[in-house]
């Protein structure tokens, strides 16, 4: 029977599928560490008190980068090079969505837009993340290997998505409200069609890895489309929705350190 937990289980249990599939979230978590550090180095002035909790979401990304490719090297494997079409961060980028790194890439003070763009962009994909960390906490949250970094990521991406819950509302009541809702709508909606891109993508490179059968492969792939659609039909606005979090002042404090032992 397929289930979620079986599928990852089978990732697991294979060093060549386990190195892909760490050595793509590494990629994934150090592209936003990077991206999070020049956010946060070109705050405008009339923003600097966000600088520090940005900072800490680019510290936490860099540090499940860390964990991803410490797991590997506790099983003796070497990262793999990422699949473009696997790579989530990079295609997000080349569908418009989030600040572009060439902008990132110049030493010009970003402006109020751009940190909402920012924020927006965020809510939207910590969401997927919060999801997918909670669905592997579920099954893993006591595997010897896995469990402790699995519960440390999960946590950190639930904060992040309370800090971009709290600092929406804040710009909402600022009068920021309607560009909020354009540009979490926009980001979702893009959002939604990546991951179902990028979620074929990688199980094509599973299967590959892992010798999946014609029909098994169809069936994880008829449940990725029933997820887009599921999603495309309205489940994406989920991911626009703005309420005061139970976490507050989430990004507040320094990034805990990553587990010795991962």
């Amino acid at each position: 029977m397929l289930s979620a937990k079986t599928l990852f289980q089978e990732i697991v249990d294979n060093d060549d599928s386990f190195a892909l599939f760490c050595s793509i979230a590494a990629s994934g978590e150090s592209q936003g560490g990077w991206e999070n550090a020049r956010i946060a180095a070109l705050v405008p002035e009339t923003q600097r008190d966000l600088a520090p909790k940005i900072t800490r979401h680019g510290a936490d990304e860099d540090k499940h980068g860390r964990i991803f490719n410490a797991l590997m090297k506790k099983r003796g494997l070497e990262p793999v090079p990422v699949p473009q079409d696997t790579d989530y961060t990079m295609l997000l980028e080349s569908n418009g969505i989030g600040l572009a790194h060439d902008k990132l890439k110049r030493d010009e003070p970003l402006t109020v837009q751009d940190i909402v763009t920012y924020l927006a962009h965020s809510r939207v994909t910590e969401q997927r993340a919060s999801e997918q960390m909670t669905m592997l906490r579920k099954h893993f949250a006591d595997h010897p290997d896995l469990g402790r970094a699995v519960r440390m990521i999960s946590d950190d991406e639930d904060n992040h998505l309370a800090y971009c819950h709290e600092e929406l509302l804040r710009f909402a009541y600022a009068g920021h409200g309607r560009a909020i809702q354009r540009t979490l709508r926009e980001c979702a909606l893009a959002e939604i069609r990546v991951y179902r891109d990028v979620s074929l993508a990688v199980m094509a490179h599973m299967g590959r890895i892992l010798g999946w059968s014609g029909p098994k492969a169809a069936v994880l792939a008829a449940g990725i489309h029933a997820v887009y659609a599921y999603e495309r039909a309205g489940g994406w606005r989920r991911m626009v929705s703005l309420r005061t979090p139970e976490r507050r002042d989430a990004l507040g404090g320094p990034a805990s350190p990553e587990p010795e032992a991962a």
